[in-house]
């Protein structure tokens, strides 16, 4: 019997890469439950003085906050914001068991 040639050995089609694609999707931001406090005209507005809400961002929480209680919209559009005591914008993420504080702008001296 004759020596064959040696066999041609090719690896297999690789297969479609997911994990790359994966690496590309934004990554999910986890959405905190904080307590929502409201002072002057944000209380009245909101109807309580404080409440529980969740959202990943400063704005997501006062965004469900203004969904349960529309007449807070006024408000919050001029509002400012605390984060667990410090001045923060709407884009601020918010952590698991902070406070979010609502600030109506307050008149006088």
């Amino acid at each position: 019997m004759a020596p064959s040639a040696p066999e041609s050995r090719t690896a297999p089609p690789a297969a479609p890469a997911l994990a790359a694609a994966a690496d590309t999707a934004a990554p999910a931001t986890p959405t905190a439950t904080v307590t929502v406090r409201y002072w002057a005209a944000a209380r009245a507005a909101a109807g309580t003085d404080s409440e529980t809400r969740t959202g990943a961002s400063v704005g997501e929480v006062v965004d469900a906050a203004v969904a349960a209680h529309p007449q807070l919209a006024r408000v919050a559009a001029v509002a400012s914001f605390l984060l667990d005591g410090r001045a923060v914008g709407r884009d601020e993420p918010v952590p698991d068991g902070g406070t979010v504080e609502v600030l109506p702008p307050f008149a006088g001296g």
